[in-house]
């Protein structure tokens, strides 16, 4: 599996970005015990082009620990941009609240592309509610823009943690095919 220029293996253990959870601590830990990739926890962009400490302390990034994917969350585009460009490495509507007006977060996503050499990677949920799960729409529109890699909770934001995950809607997007997950989790298997 690969992220852009960055080689993870073959079957890449990715530890999942969450909040009040992967702080350096836990994410060293998961390196050591096999993970081949790491994301902070939410960062504000705002809190990063302000230099506030709170949003500067998620950064703290040892090197055993990479790569790391920096996740930094924001509802106005150039914000968004600023911070991407900075690293050398729902309520107001950031976050997965951005599902809710996907022309702006593919427009914001389009900018970030453009300003930053890293890779792009993005990570959303199957929706808003049961009744607006766009996924589909969103990886594809995502995938055009140029993101490097789509990671999907696999819950609507009205879920949040709880209920049952929708497997059925996450798919590979790799180079305009897409694979439905259970199709890529036999062929892992066999």
């Amino acid at each position: 599996m690969k992220i852009a220029n960055i080689e993870l293996g073959e079957r890449a253990l990715l530890l999942a970005p969450m909040e009040d959870v992967t702080d350096p601590s836990f994410r060293y830990m998961c390196k050591r015990f096999g993970a081949d990739m790491v994301y902070t926890e939410f960062i504000s962009s705002d809190g990063l082009i302000r230099d506030a400490a709170k949003s500067l302390k998620k950064l703290e990034i040892d090197d055993a620990e990479r790569p790391v994917g920096i996740q930094i969350y924001g509802h106005l585009t150039d914000p968004m941009v600023e911070a991407a460009r900075m690293k050398k490495i729902a309520g107001r509507g950031a976050g997965s609240g951005m599902m809710r007006d996907v022309p702006l977060m593919v427009e914001m996503t389009r900018r970030i592309v453009a300003a930053v050499k890293k890779p792009v990677t993005v990570k959303t949920r199957l929706g808003w509610d049961e009744e607006s799960k766009n996924i589909e729409e969103i990886a594809l529109r995502l995938q055009d823009v140029g993101i490097a890699a789509l990671t999907i909770h696999g819950r609507t934001r009205a879920q949040m943690y709880r209920g049952e995950a929708d497997w059925t809607l996450i798919g590979v997007f790799d180079m305009g095919k897409s694979v439905k997950i259970a199709d890529l989790a036999k062929r892992m298997i066999e």
